[in-house]
């Protein structure tokens, strides 16, 4: 039912299918029990009479007479051929929000099949709150985030599929979407904007993926007229035919083109057509950025033939009959799509002057085209030719189940053939604010915190389903709306981590966890050592020395990273000691006073490329405390023993060994073609998320830049990540960092 605006009960004017309002019920019935036995015919007339009764003159939120949808959706089921257990499903739809026990008195009545589908119909109706609720706010959220927009209606759609149990159902949605639409035409109501852009985002993208084609275009048309009215009756006047007229045209081109290509000796060619609706020609006129009179495929053709020889036997022929349209001419079989979609298009002038479209394929083509890995209607719909395989998969057989619709006449075998491609590979749970989550099956409100955000899943110590309190460990379903409790501060309990408890299902969560526990236990580590070697230079006279400095004579690169040494004894207090009393002196002057510079080995300085002005060929080393690279200015400074220390002019620890030994300094500089690479330290800032290392290290490999250590932590939310990454020059790092800025979620990129 669509929406409930309105009571049942409300006296009104009755609206029905026109086939009910005008003809004779027995023409109606007809019409219903059309290709079906007497018996069940004789079930349909059971139905119409107890569905009658029950619904009276009620009416839908829409303002729809009840009776009346219902009949009108039984006779868009009838008119797609399904089975007499479909029909009855959609007389009945409404029975169990009418009646007490009324899912019981259409199973005891009219049989269990029946009663699956009007109780599937009714778990769907369960959603509806849900597509209401996004749709409302669907055009604000397309301009504000459009990713985020078109991920919640793909996760919509697959939550659709994941609901139901029978694809039948599917089916009767769409009829009861179409008959709704179809009842706005005739009564114009403010909801029909809402409902027809439900329609546009959810209903009809669905309809084409499945390949019902006998509902597509119409929930496309009418959606259409009434969100852009003007445009919809501007599109009409261009078509100076009725649509009746241009299909007899298409049926005339049609035969004439079969005979053609009987004479010509290709064997069981089908040759069939469609007229172009209004909603693809605006489509068309809006993706190509042309007028209507450019639109040369208002009216088309498809041509289906047994080998690739015949395609192009067929083109020529059709060139020959009508006149080609220029560059209006692909050869898609050559050159197949990104989809590898394959077929001949050509657009030609017929002899009163009117255009038409010709589309030309093998059967092979077809099937592919119609039912291959869903490629097709990914090209169609805008998006990218990356399917999900198993769920492209899962399409594809509804769809060969649906072409089968006519030969499958149990019910059983529907539920059979539905089931091998049931979507139950993942659970579709909602937030409060009715946002749609995608979990794997097996997840837990644990996991659905940490899906949500990394903060709530740290801070999550209760969870609601529905409204109702329960155990942490609670396997999620489909449809479940979800509400964690969060604490003011803290962070996960270890148990999450015992997998015998069940608390966490996915991946992505249980490593959330750990990176929790590694981050306070690090933490832990740091506050240890701190004490450890505050205490020794309070000893030793020195709580002052810069604990940096410090570091770096021990051959670290910050003092965090001393404290961790000293906590973890790969650091010994000895070597803490005469550290502290080489301070005096800088750990590059420990040999005695002697000036020696040993010859720098041949591929040394080619390596660097650095110039030490005035003296020859110098053991050189690039300081660790500042790491220079081209083109920084650089200085260098003579060491006793180790040649020539090379520092960035504004290291702070080369203002310090100025200050003590201004005559050991030297004029250095970056020699020119070096190919060498020079290592940097690059620090990054971001919020934390999913995906966000991968997309940082995918920057990285593309710039080329060669990463040679990594640290990353994560703390409520936010993430610190340090890179030590071989560059060129700085210009290379510079433009790195820009891109590194431009990553989703990166608050600063900076070199350290």
């Amino acid at each position: 039912m669509n929406g409930q605006r309105r009571p049942y009960n409300r006296p009104m004017v009755s609206v029905l299918h026109s086939l009910a309002a005008h003809g004779d019920p027995a023409q109606s019935l007809q019409a219903l029990g059309e290709g079906l036995p007497a018996a069940a015919t004789d079930r349909l007339w059971r139905a119409v009479e107890y569905a009658r009764a029950v619904y009276g003159d009620r009416l839908l939120g829409s303002g729809e007479e009840v009776w009346g949808h219902a009949l009108g959706m039984a006779l868009i089921v009838a008119g797609l051929k399904l089975d007499a257990d479909s029909r009855l499903a959609a007389l009945l739809f409404a029975v169990p929000a009418l009646q007490e026990r009324g899912l019981a008195q259409i199973e005891s009545s009219f049989g269990s099949g029946v009663a699956h589908l009007v109780g599937g119909i009714s778990r769907l109706d369960r959603m509806r709150p849900i597509t209401r609720k996004f749709s409302a706010h669907s055009a604000a959220s397309a301009e504000s985030n459009p990713q985020e927009m078109k991920a919640q209606v793909e996760i919509l759609r697959k939550m659709l599929l994941a609901t139901v149990e029978d694809i039948r159902v599917v089916l009767l949605r769409l009829a009861s979407r179409t008959q709704t639409l179809r009842h706005f035409a005739a009564e114009a109501d403010e909801l029909r904007v809402p409902v027809a852009r439900e329609t546009l985002e959810l209903y009809a993208p669905l309809a084409n993926r499945l390949g019902v084609w006998e509902l597509k275009w119409e929930l496309e048309d009418l959606s259409f007229r009434f969100l852009h009215p003007e445009i919809y009756k501007d599109i009409a006047r261009h078509l100076d035919e009725k649509r009746v007229e241009r299909e007899q045209f298409i049926a005339t081109a049609s035969a004439r083109l079969q005979e053609e290509l009987q004479a010509a000796g290709v064997a069981h060619a089908e040759v069939y057509g469609r007229p172009k609706h209004i909603y693809s020609i605006w489509n068309k006129m809006r993706k190509k950025g042309v007028g209507f009179a450019e639109v040369y495929d208002v009216r088309a053709l498809r041509v289906i033939v047994d080998e690739v020889r015949d395609c192009y036997t067929a083109l020529g022929i059709v060139h020959h009959i009508w006149s080609p349209i220029a560059r209006e001419f692909d050869d898609y079989i050559a050159h197949p799509k990104g989809n590898d979609y394959r077929s001949l298009h050509t657009a030609v002038h017929c002899a009163d002057g009117r255009a038409l479209e010709v589309q030309i394929r093998t059967r092979d083509m077809h099937r592919h085209a119609e039912l291959g890995v869903a490629a097709h209607w990914r090209y169609k719909e805008g998006g990218r030719a990356t399917p999900e395989d198993r769920y492209d998969e899962k399409i594809a057989w509804l769809r060969q189940l649906l072409t089968w619709r006519e030969e499958v006449a149990d019910a059983s075998d529907w539920v059979r053939h539905y089931k091998e491609a049931a979507f139950d590979e993942t659970v579709y749970v909602l937030t409060p604010q009715g946002r749609v989550v995608d979990l794997p099956r097996g997840a837990t409100p644990v996991d659905f915190a940490y899906r949500v955000h990394t903060d709530v899943g740290h801070r999550c110590r209760g969870a609601k389903v529905d409204g109702a309190l329960v155990p942490l460990n609670t396997q999620l379903a489909t449809g479940q709306r979800v509400e964690i409790v969060l604490a003011k501060q803290g962070g996960p309990s270890r148990d999450w981590l015992n997998p015998t408890l069940g608390y966490l299902f996915t991946h992505r969560s249980r490593l959330k966890v750990r990176q929790w526990f590694a981050s306070l236990a690090l933490d832990d580590t740091l506050a240890e050592g701190r004490a450890l070697v505050q205490r020794e230079l309070q000893r030793l006279g020195q709580p002052g020395l810069n604990l940096d400095d410090l570091a770096v004579r021990l051959g670290l690169a910050r003092s965090d990273d001393l404290f961790i040494a000293m906590a973890r004894a790969t650091l010994n207090m000895r070597q803490l000691q005469a550290a502290v009393r080489a301070s005096e002196e800088p750990v590059e002057d420990r040999v005695p006073d002697e000036l020696t510079v040993r010859r720098q080995r041949d591929s040394d300085v080619a390596e660097k490329g650095i110039l030490i002005v005035g003296v020859g060929r110098l053991l050189t080393q690039l300081a660790g405390c500042c790491k220079p690279a081209p083109p920084d200015p650089i200085v260098g400074f003579v060491t006793r023993g180790r040649g020539v220390s090379v520092h960035r002019a504004d290291c702070s620890n080369l203002v310090n060994l100025q200050a003590m030994h201004p005559e050991r300094l030297i004029e250095t500089s970056w020699g020119a073609g070096s190919e060498a690479v020079f290592a940097v330290d690059i620090v990054i800032d971001a919020h934390d998320r999913q995906g966000l290392l991968r997309d940082v290290s995918d920057v990285l490999a593309r710039e080329r830049i060669n990463v040679i250590a990594v640290n990353t932590q994560s703390r409520q939310g936010n993430a610190h990540m340090s890179f030590t990454a071989e560059v060129s020059s700085i210009p290379q790092l510079e433009r790195t960092l820009a891109l590194l800025h431009a990553v989703h979620g990166v608050v600063g990129a900076r070199r350290a």
